[in-house]
């Protein structure tokens, strides 16, 4: 049976994606931005682009540093505010439970299981979009979250977006072990 396949447009289609909680310095106060283009660049670098118009830019620029925090299914409401709502005109930072790592102008949020605290390297400037390219500097997560050494992200709970739908999913469960199922075929 031949499959159909509809046309969608010149346009990523790289969905669900991890939402995540941007923190920057901003005017002196944390702030935070719901981020789902999130990517990895490599082991010890994630981008990040956001519209040249969202008020955390300044910030990013300003200090050098962002934090990336992976927002959990249970931080839902508060998650979707922080994308709906500006910085310039409600006090995000008040929202959550604020730490500090080594940077110490990249505020990380308590309750989210997972914070990277990140460097900015450099910023790619796009048409409509800031790309913040950052170095890892130190990872953070909660311990009941972990299985020995390793994150578990059936534990982590990560809210995940899809822009086709607009709507935010739930991971699934584990059903096959990488570098180790594609096996069955090298025959």
């Amino acid at each position: 049976m031949k499959v159909m396949k509809v046309k969608l447009g010149g346009r990523t289609a790289l969905y669900p994606m991890p939402v995540t909680l941007v923190g920057a310095m901003v005017d002196g106060k944390p702030n935070y931005i719901t981020i789902a283009h999130v990517g990895i660049m490599d082991m010890n670098h994630v981008a990040l682009s956001m519209g040249k118009t969202h008020y955390t830019n300044a910030g990013i620029r300003e200090n050098g540093t962002f934090s990336v925090n992976i927002a959990p299914e249970y931080l839902v409401k508060e998650t979707d505010y922080c994308g709906l709502v500006s910085g310039r005109k409600a006090d995000k930072g008040a929202l959550f439970e604020t730490f500090y790592g080594e940077l110490e102008t990249a505020p990380m949020i308590e309750k989210c299981p997972i914070n990277m605290e990140c460097k900015l390297t450099q910023t790619v400037d796009m048409p409509r979009h800031d790309v913040f390219i950052g170095e890892v500097v130190e990872v953070y997560c909660d311990k009941d979250c972990m299985e020995g050494e390793s994150v578990d992200f059936p534990r982590v709970k990560p809210l995940l977006f899809a822009m086709y739908d607009q709507c935010y999913f739930k991971l699934g469960d584990r059903f096959a072990n990488a570098w180790s199922v594609g096996k069955e075929l090298m025959d």
